[in-house]
């Protein structure tokens, strides 16, 4: 790592700027004209496109269609069922009116009430359900399973781009089953689903597991989650997927007629994943140079600097920058053709060195009139320091899929690592409360019983929440103990940090 830094402040002098630095070098998002709203710009939005076509693909695998339904809801589908209603009422935009008319100053002002006030969706659970409601009669219309890619609109106080804003896309998926065994088998799926796509594709490590009863989804029975930790050691949820019970079935009627002739009501699931998932990117493998892209996340998986001198003739060097493209080209990631960029701007050598690398780009090849001549290329990875490494052109073309697969390996082990590092084993509360004396303090690991009143406690004196039971045990601890709190009563693991 240079001394000098392209990315000021740097994580340890400011994180939370050193974040909004990185979006800005990176060029993925800047404000929009709402407070909290973001123009994702075409990096950016190349990086959601990518993981789009991932999951895309994996959650039709699993059999799902994709649908598309309305922005609005009227109110009254809402107010079906009250606890859903109540843990999004603060965030709900809603419309009152239609059409615009010049007052007699000649500004533009709504004219005509609606009859309904209508929501702007910020989620789609009483829509699917009344969808689910016309389409269910028999067992035999059972499973549902549908997907939409949407925008969704809730009014957040506090926004940061990516992580946080008024406005977002993501996909939901919802589902309907006939047995409340296929429907808690569905949801388990999907999160395992999600777990595979952090892994696989941001190379991320992330625990699986439960939230608790306060953090749970409104109207859920069961919310799992994955959960992340950043650099910071601050957690990110990174999505959700919900058992729901027959509770969304019953508010919107979602009535079926068993193989008895018996009118059940169905089992309901939903999970969801977003824009989000570009911030946890951001600060999980982000250094003080910048965006760290894992290769299969990268618009450009290499990209070719020719070093073009003005005044001179750049044909050979161009030539031969475009031979290494084609023959990069023919390889393949994950059954994928690589990715290669020629960047034929006329921006200096060092210029386009810093703008790459403040993008993340894997790897950057830089060719000059010496390795036109040699029959080399002078090759740099992001995922390591900045030293240069020369080597023969055909053994790049034939170890650059090697070198990808790499860097994602690296990035992977590197955020796991961090990930252990910064969670600790507590016993009890003087432990925990030392652990998070810290701002910085990662996950801590304990055992806890499930008491609402010690959750709000902890919320209350510490900022600090329970991210999830885990779904398997960590740091070789049992999965139940006893409660940190209160040791003569039984808990389960609980992984415990401040959150994003």
């Amino acid at each position: 790592m240079s001394m000098k830094t392209a990315i000021q402040p740097t994580r340890s002098k400011d994180y939370p700027q050193w974040y909004q630095a990185v979006v800005q070098a990176a060029e993925l998002a800047e404000t929009g004209p709402v407070r909290g709203t973001m123009i994702m710009k075409p990096w950016g939005y190349a990086l959601w496109e990518l993981l789009q076509s991932y999951l895309d693909k994996e959650i039709k695998k699993r059999g799902h269609d994709n649908i598309y339904c309305p922005l609005f809801i009227p109110l009254s589908h809402m107010e079906r069922e009250a606890k859903h209603v109540e843990g999004f009422a603060k965030e709900c935009a809603v419309v009152t009116h239609t059409k615009l008319i010049e007052d007699k100053d000649g500004k533009l002002k709504p004219a005509s009430p609606l009859e309904e006030p209508l929501i702007v969706r910020p989620t789609s659970e009483m829509i699917m359900g009344e969808l689910f409601g016309r389409w269910v009669q028999s067992y035999r219309d059972l499973p549902i399973l549908v997907n939409q890619w949407a925008n969704i609109v809730r009014w957040e106080m506090r926004t940061r781009m990516y992580l946080r804003t008024s406005e977002f896309l993501w996909q939901e998926g919802h589902t309907a089953h006939a047995t409340e065994k296929d429907a808690r088998k569905h949801t388990k799926k999907m999160l395992d689903m999600y777990v595979d796509m952090c892994q696989n594709m941001l190379a991320m490590p992330v625990i699986p597991g439960e939230k608790s009863e306060n953090e749970r989804f409104p109207g859920a029975i069961e919310t799992m989650t994955f959960e992340a930790m950043m650099q910071d050691g601050k957690a990110l949820q990174l999505g959700t997927s919900h058992f729901l019970g027959q509770n969304f079935a019953k508010a919107s009627k979602i009535q079926f007629q068993d193989k008895d002739g018996q009118m059940q009501y169905a089992w309901t699931t939903s999970w969801g994943t977003t824009t989000r998932l570009i911030g946890g990117l951001i600060m999980t493998h982000g250094d003080d140079d910048g965006l760290v892209l894992p290769p299969k996340l990268a618009k450009h998986q290499v990209v070719i600097c020719p070093l073009l001198l003005k005044n001179s003739d750049h044909t050979a060097i161009l030539t031969y920058c475009q031979e290494l493209a084609d023959s990069i080209a023919k390889k393949s990631l994950d059954n994928n053709h690589i990715r290669v960029h020629i960047d034929t701007s006329d921006k200096t050598g060092g210029e386009k060195n810093w703008y790459w690398v403040k993008k993340g780009v894997p790897i950057r090849i830089e060719v000059g009139n010496r390795e036109v001549t040699s029959r080399t290329v002078s090759i740099k990875k992001r995922w390591e320091n900045h030293k240069a490494q020369t080597m023969p052109i055909d053994d790049l073309v034939d170890e650059v899929q090697g070198l990808l697969e790499k860097a994602h390996k690296t990035l992977y082990k590197r955020a796991e690592d961090k990930l252990f590092e910064k969670m600790c084993w507590c016993e009890n509360t003087t432990e925990l409360w030392a652990h998070f004396k810290d701002k910085n303090a990662g996950f801590a690991l304990t055992y806890w019983h499930e008491d609402n009143a010690i959750e709000k406690k902890l919320k209350e004196e510490l900022a600090v929440t329970v991210r999830c039971l885990p779904y398997k045990t960590l740091l070789n601890k049992a999965k139940s103990g006893p409660c940190f709190y209160d040791n003569n009563k039984t808990g389960k693991l609980a992984i415990l940090g401040r959150a994003y």
